[in-house]
């Protein structure tokens, strides 16, 4: 998918471009996944923890992979979904357990725009070989935000307030949250208090890339 060599096997990246890639690195705060020496809880989630429990991503948000995940949401290039899902699988523990895999929730406005899920294409094929349940009804965006990106990092958690709503109880459930990218986080605590309300006693994080920028 980067530089067109025929020998990209599975994943479609062959092995110098997967080499390439900026993989997240293990001194990372296992909570928020910003970087933190020697992999302990950073200061950030000591001060002040988020609603999830346990971030995992595959990459810093960095050049090409920023490039890669931008053909992904914006010019539909829905096979890349393949590609992250089997590098989750392959990194991430094939042996976690979750009762619900919730997709990052999109506004129904922003859905019909896009015209797909870049979330729910990835946890799809997540669920195939981690075996819950797929939940794709139980949380909804009520509020249309403006896009994350456009704001300020101090402006992103203000503007995430109130943007979703649970409708089942999660009683003492695992949940598994996926998204493409984390900022800032506050989309994806949003989300995890929410369903944390619903009564999850414990949600964890997997996105494919996570910025390094604190804000």
């Amino acid at each position: 998918m980067l530089c067109a060599a025929a020998d990209g096997g599975e994943l479609a990246l062959c092995t110098g471009c997967l080499e390439d890639l900026p993989w997240q690195p293990a001194s990372a705060c296992p909570q928020c996944s910003l970087l933190s020496p020697f992999g302990a809880v950073c200061g950030s989630c000591l001060r002040s923890a988020p609603a999830f429990d346990i971030t995992r991503a595959l990459f810093n948000y960095a050049y090409p992979l920023a490039q890669l995940l931008q053909r992904y949401k914006y010019q539909q290039a829905l096979h890349i979904a393949q590609t992250f899902s089997k590098l989750m699988l392959q990194r991430f523990s094939r042996t976690a357990t979750f009762d619900r895999i919730i997709p990052m929730p999109l506004h129904p406005k922003r859905l019909a725009e896009r015209g797909f899920n870049q979330s729910l294409e990835i946890a799809r094929l997540l669920n195939r070989q981690l075996h819950s349940t797929l939940d794709t009804t139980s949380c909804q965006r009520i509020r249309l935000t403006p896009p994350q990106a456009s704001l300020p990092l101090k402006a992103r958690s203000r503007n995430m307030r109130g943007a979703f709503r649970c409708e089942q109880r999660l009683q003492c459930e695992r949940i598994l949250l996926v998204d493409d990218v984390m900022t800032t986080g506050a989309s994806l605590h949003e989300l995890a208090s929410t369903v944390k309300a619903a009564g999850a006693s414990h949600v964890e994080c997997w996105v494919v890339a996570r910025t390094q920028a604190k804000g």
